[in-house]
């Protein structure tokens, strides 16, 4: 049997971190196993294609929930990547740390080392902005982009109204302050995709002691005498191979690593039992505490020309076609997740709790099992949505009858299960009420609204939630980082409580949701788990 120091399972945001900072060290050897295959796809380094791998099920795991009680019984579509990369390979590329209070709850939560302070500095160690000249010191980088100055112009229409509306610019989305309206910042470079496989996997593919072994799916870890000593997966031709391991790191995703978890025995005494899996280690907490961003869009028809003007043509597709090949610029270089912000639906609320979005652009019909962007409306449209930033509803992952991590899990979001949840729904619908009826937004909106907030009651408002709303692609929290009495799986060095060997490092470990997009804080967690590991071997 094959032995390897370390062996990280899954190549994602946090996955591909860790394994260049393990690899660096010449004396370990470093095996990552992903289950998907190869991020060398046009569609992916293209930024607008995340359309296109939205279902590709050969790059994304394309997981459905359970029938949600508080969305009316309906079952939602949670794409996740599976690719190097991960989510990071097919997301809207968004970059937002959320906010610094996110961070200090964590540390609240009995994290102590994990507060504002800690991330702050974290981030400034690897994180590089357009403007600045490539790096020359050692170590990974990865690429933020502000380019407002290349968005869409009817973004000043929505700035002008969110201004008369009494919110507040930020600026900077990543800035001191970053609460407030303001252009999104994404992860591109030279006009493509920059994913955390560009940041941190692919300078360190060259290095003889780090193996990538795609299209592995795990199956379970190896438990002997309370330690974990290796993996079992299945190779693409389907055989079942077994691998040593001085130390296992899953990085699975909210949702894999709680699978592989329950697979290997670890997990719910009671659902173990149920799927005929041996208890290794029973805690309740493994595929709890799950959490996402559950957002709305309301769609508008615009007086000016919009993106659907341009990607609804096939004389404008051609045109940003040429423009991307030739220069790697225009809407195809872009996000159309342009203009948004963390901001308080009312001034006297003690933090922000609802983020904005503003896309010059519409697709008011998606045809099931396809979004392609350069499919919009036939004629010039916009969307404002927004989502709760910290929503308390909590829910539940758990494996498959068959017991196998790789088969359709079941996924309770219980989304809108509680009352917080369900008035910040009212008052993001009351804020986009506001924002149409500013003299701004009046001179873009063309026509009555398809949704005429204006008309509905409150209870009309979360009614239309509940029909509408979708996932906003957040989910965490599944293997929570707490003091084990108080619901924790990972200790604050992310090893797994009750087996030696073991540590979690993905958007599992979140004590809380943070309130913005989570592939920042999920970068994050992967650079400091590779720190602390290694700083251990050290």
């Amino acid at each position: 049997m094959e032995q390897f120091d370390y062996v990280i399972l899954g190549a994602g945001s946090a996955g591909c971190a860790i394994a260049e900072r393990l690899s660096r060290s010449d004396s370990s050897r470093v095996l990552v196993l992903e289950a998907g295959g190869s991020d060398r796809r046009f569609w992916i380094s293209t930024p607008i294609g995340y359309g296109k791998t939205f279902h590709d099920p050969e790059v994304n795991w394309r997981y459905t929930t359970d029938p949600d009680p508080g969305l009316n019984m309906r079952q939602l579509y949670w794409p996740r990547g599976k690719v190097l990369g991960g989510s990071s390979s097919i997301n809207a590329m968004v970059y937002s740390h959320g906010h610094p209070r996110d961070y200090d709850d964590w540390e609240t939560a009995g994290n102590p080392g994990w507060g504002w302070k800690e991330a702050a500095e974290y981030f400034a160690r690897y994180e590089r902005r357009s403007g600045e000249a490539p790096p020359s010191e050692a170590g990974p980088h990865l690429w933020i982009q502000d380019r407002e100055d290349e968005f869409h112009p009817v973004r000043k229409y929505f700035r002008e109204g969110a201004e008369e509306a009494g919110l507040q610019s930020a600026g900077d989305v990543n800035g001191e302050n970053p609460s407030g309206i303001a252009g999104y910042q994404f992860t591109t470079y030279r006009g493509k995709r920059f994913s955390a496989s560009d940041a941190f996997l692919k300078p360190a593919m060259g290095r003889k002691n780090l193996e990538i072994r795609m299209g592995a799916m795990v199956r379970r870890l190896q438990i002997e005498d309370g330690r974990a000593t290796g993996i079992v997966y299945r190779d693409r031709t389907g055989t079942e191979v077994t691998v040593g391991a001085g130390e296992v790191i899953l990085s699975a995703g909210a949702i894999g690593t709680p699978l592989i978890l329950q697979a290997s025995g670890i997990g719910p005494g009671g659902l173990l039992q149920d799927r005929g899996i041996k208890v290794n280690l029973e805690n309740a907490a493994v595929g709890a505490n799950l959490q996402d961003h559950l957002g709305i869009s309301y769609f508008y028809r615009a007086t000016e020309p919009t993106l659907n003007s341009v990607l609804g043509t096939w004389y404008g597709q051609l045109s940003i076609g040429i423009r991307y090949l030739l220069f790697r610029s225009g809407p195809m270089s872009l996000s159309v997740n342009q203009m948004g912000g963390m901001v308080r639906s009312e001034p006297d609320k003690e933090r922000p709790d609802l983020q904005l979005y503003f896309n010059p652009l519409s697709y008011s019909v998606e045809k099931k099992g396809s979004r392609d962007l350069l499919k919009p409306d036939p004629y010039p449209g916009f969307i404002m949505g927004f989502n709760s930033c910290r929503p308390t509803s909590r829910g539940e992952i758990a494996i498959a009858d068959s017991g196998d991590p790789a088969d359709a899990p079941s996924i309770q979001a219980n989304y809108l299960s509680t009352d917080k949840d369900q008035r910040e729904v009212v008052a993001g619908g009351r804020l986009i009420q506001r924002l149409c009826e500013t003299d701004a937004m009046k001179k873009l909106i063309s026509g009555a609204p398809k949704t005429d907030l204006a008309a509905m009651s409150d209870e009309e408002i979360l009614a239309d939630f509940r029909d509408r709303s979708g996932t906003v692609f957040h989910p965490c929290g599944t293997c929570r980082m707490a003091p084990r009495e108080d619901g924790g799986v990972v200790d604050t060095s992310l090893r797994l409580y009750g087996i030696d060997g073991l540590r979690v490092a993905d958007a599992s470990i979140f004590p809380n949701i943070t309130s913005a997009n989570t592939n920042a804080p999920s970068i994050l967690v992967g650079v400091r788990a590779g720190e602390i590991i290694a700083g251990n071997a050290g």
